[in-house]
């Protein structure tokens, strides 16, 4: 007996998007690029901040996209709207403005991605995807410039290494520290001496230490005890 075999279109969820900008022919280009998304819907514009809220208010989309500079309303105060009224809206900021202040007042306001004005409109579309499946997005520019934050405070000290280590790793570390050998550290912890070895390894290695002497003093410096 055979079997026949049905074959069905995929559905595509498509991602309800409000816009918010006052600049018309810029918000008519936008509306244009999203709507030639098949998996993204333009539900509604405005101009101004109180009149996109009381659009959403209606019918709240998945997302708003909305300029930190949109007349009435400011951007901030439209998604601090969002975040205390709309729970299943999200926020994309589009702006001209990189000033780190600004972007950090709307990630701290709520918005889950923010854009520059500048950006590729691949970038734009992105953003609306992953933060439409709940996740959060910085446009290329403002990506680079966290690490390069992140780097500079890994390098000026303010980023503790004892961190990296895993909890094995830690319990290796007391115990070598106090001057047990891989034997006895094995048969305390009912592991191979093989496998103390290479968690030792990797702890010099996480730990940027060269010899026994410099894991004692690093020991010191956490307060770890180095004798029984």
């Amino acid at each position: 007996m055979g079997v026949s075999f049905v074959e069905t279109a995929k559905v595509v969820e498509v991602i309800r998007v409000v816009l918010a900008d006052d600049h018309n022919m810029f918000r008519q280009g936008l509306k244009a690029l999203l709507a030639s998304e098949p998996d993204i819907e333009v539900v509604g514009e405005a101009d101004d901040g109180e009149s996109v809220t009381k659009l959403i208010d209606k019918d709240p989309p998945d997302i708003l996209i909305v300029d930190l500079m949109v007349k009435g309303w400011d951007g901030l105060e439209v998604i601090h709207h969002v975040r205390n009224r709309l729970h299943k809206t999200n926020v994309v900021v589009l702006s001209a403005y990189d000033n780190e202040a600004f972007i950090l007042e709307a990630l701290r306001a709520g918005a889950k991605a923010y854009v520059l004005k500048v950006s590729t409109s691949d970038e734009l579309i992105r953003a609306v995807r992953e933060v439409a499946a709940g996740r959060r997005y910085l446009g290329v520019p403002i990506y680079e410039r966290a690490i390069n934050v992140f780097i500079e405070k890994s390098e000026a000290n303010d980023f503790d290494l004892y961190n990296v280590l895993t909890n094995r790793e830690r319990e290796i570390l007391h115990l070598v520290a106090k001057g047990l050998t891989n034997n006895e550290i094995a048969n305390r912890l009912v592991l191979s001496p093989r496998t103390v070895e290479v968690h030792r390894a990797n702890i010099m290695r996480k730990l940027k230490l060269q010899n026994h002497a410099q894991l004692v003093h690093f020991a010191l410096q956490r307060k770890i005890p180095i004798t029984e």
